[in-house]
């Protein structure tokens, strides 16, 4: 299943929930936390609840749609009731905020396995991704994901605006559009650390929903750094994705040329395409490209 786009929608609009199936996202997900203010939450779980329900099989344009919940933070009240709401609809994950490190995901854990036979789901089958850069804590101890013994761990996701509350930062990127070293490190050590760990590395969102221009470049941007995917906060925002982590052509037929060049040559470490030299780099990049990696 394709992941490029996770489009996140609130919980409790009826109106946006209606409009899912039409956004062509990869991945939805289901927001109970910052989109929902306090005085809503039961209603938006009964809402996601009842959504999920309904789409446990949900095919759009001939694709599944992935279904994830971003649940509250385990500091809050919420978050238990959060997870016994949604689990009876069988979500692919939980998108967990604030966490503070793996052993965050080892009390979401703890907590999954107990509830997941209540709901009828096979023990395990609930991913995890969590937010980990939302306090200057967990976004020095990123690293600590990649050997920890955390078997639910689907991916690795970060943001840029809790953190910039958080440590007091007036901006959060340079007057070029870059991001700041502060965001940058954020940014790196998320990447790096979801492909040590072998799971999906899945940019931060563009806030400004209304600049194209400027989400294309960052969409593409994440692509070639490595990203599986993007955060989206707009449905506008999702073809626009899309088209950016979609490879082009001229890369599908690139990558072809360099599996054909190996097939037919097992044994070299380098060969020479187009008057070009490729080695076995560029065999995984190629497979990685048209989804053969291994």
């Amino acid at each position: 299943m394709a992941v490029r786009s996770w489009l996140f929608v609130p919980g409790d609009s009826e109106k946006k929930l209606d409009k899912i199936a039409g956004t062509a996202a990869d991945v939805v997900i289901l927001d109970l936390e910052d989109s929902v203010a306090p005085d809503n939450k039961a209603r938006a779980r009964d809402m996601t609840a009842a959504w999920l329900g309904a789409h446990q099989s949900k095919v759009t344009d001939g694709k599944r749609m992935g279904r994830w919940v971003r649940i509250n933070d385990l500091g809050s009240r919420y978050w238990r009731d959060d997870l016994i709401a949604v689990l009876p609809g069988a979500p692919d994950g939980i998108m967990l905020p604030k966490s503070a490190g793996p052993e965050s995901i080892q009390q979401l854990a703890a907590e999954l396995y107990e509830l997941e036979p209540r709901a009828g789901l096979p023990a395990g089958s609930i991913k995890v991704m969590p937010l980990v850069s939302e306090t200057a804590s967990a976004a020095i101890s990123i690293p600590a994901y990649a050997a920890a013994s955390l078997p639910r761990l689907g991916g690795l996701t970060w943001g840029a605006e809790d953190l910039s509350a958080a440590i007091g930062a007036t901006r959060k990127r340079r007057s070029d559009g870059e991001w700041t070293d502060t965001f940058r490190f954020a940014r790196v050590q998320t990447l790096l650390t979801a492909h040590a760990r072998g799971i999906m590395a899945i940019d931060t969102l563009h806030a400004d929903f209304a600049d194209e221009a400027g989400l294309r470049r960052m969409a593409e941007a994440s692509r070639a750094d490595g990203f599986a995917g993007m955060l989206a906060i707009h449905p506008a925002q999702v073809p626009v994705i899309n088209a950016a982590f979609t490879p082009s052509e001229a890369e599908l037929a690139e990558a072809r040329a360099i599996i054909e060049a190996f097939k037919a040559n097992p044994d070299a470490g380098t060969l020479q395409i187009d008057r070009r030299m490729i080695d076995r780099p560029h065999l995984t990049l190629a497979q990685r490209i048209l989804g053969l990696e291994n």
